[in-house]
């Protein structure tokens, strides 16, 4: 593999904390009452509008959810980073594929400009030629013009690209571009790699880099 293309939320970053304190202070705001933390992060993988819809209810109006998002995204943009950190093993796989030679990318559904922001505060921001978030094209995942986009940008074929994600989304987004696919089973959303299937599961990054790595000095 020589595009390696990495969803964010729940796959190199351990966003559940803030991303639950975010979505509480939202409902505050709105007059509800908090939600778990391991519920909220269920919530999470299309995007924050859904996520917003999502934690309000069915109940909510068109103007409360507009209202609840825009509180959301000013509040989550102040506290991104007061709890968020890599999960274990990240930074070092990143060196380890980067020096490697891969080509290796950001696709999340999470705003590119706070996606940007959390992976150059968490100090990974240069082993990313790209980072595209979900306002970064018409469409979000699991739609395919993100990994379109890239193939497009390195030149790389499909057959030689791998998707990774902790939920179906990015596991369908991969099925739909035509590329293979790993889940991480530690992100927030393991219950869904089932269906569809990913090409390669792993309970951790280093499983991953070790699959890559191994395969590319097995071709030499």
């Amino acid at each position: 593999m020589d595009l390696l293309i990495f969803d964010l939320d729940g796959t190199l970053i351990d966003s559940k904390l803030d991303l639950a304190l975010a979505v509480n202070a939202t409902r505050a705001h709105m007059g509800m009452p908090p939600l778990e933390v391991d519920q909220v992060s269920t919530y999470v993988g299309n995007g924050a509008p859904i996520l917003i819809r999502r934690a309000l209810g069915e109940q909510a109006t068109e103007a409360e959810i507009e209202e609840a998002l825009e509180f959301f995204l000013e509040y989550y943009r102040a506290h991104e980073l007061d709890n968020t950190r890599l999960y274990p093993g990240v930074s070092q796989s990143l060196d380890r594929l980067y020096a490697a030679g891969k080509r290796l990318a950001v696709l999340t559904n999470k705003p590119v400009a706070m996606s940007r922001a959390i992976v150059e505060g968490l100090g990974v921001g240069a082993r990313f030629f790209r980072v595209y978030g979900g306002n970064s094209f018409d469409f979000k995942k699991p739609h395919p013009v993100g990994v379109e986009a890239l193939l497009t940008e390195t030149g790389v074929g499909r057959a030689r690209t791998l998707m990774i994600g902790d939920s179906s989304v990015d596991i369908q987004t991969a099925r739909n571009a035509g590329v293979s696919s790993c889940g991480v089973t530690y992100g927030f959303a393991p219950q869904t790699l089932h269906d569809p299937a990913p090409d390669l599961l792993v309970d951790r990054i280093e499983t991953l880099v070790d699959w890559v790595l191994n395969g590319e000095r097995e071709r030499r």
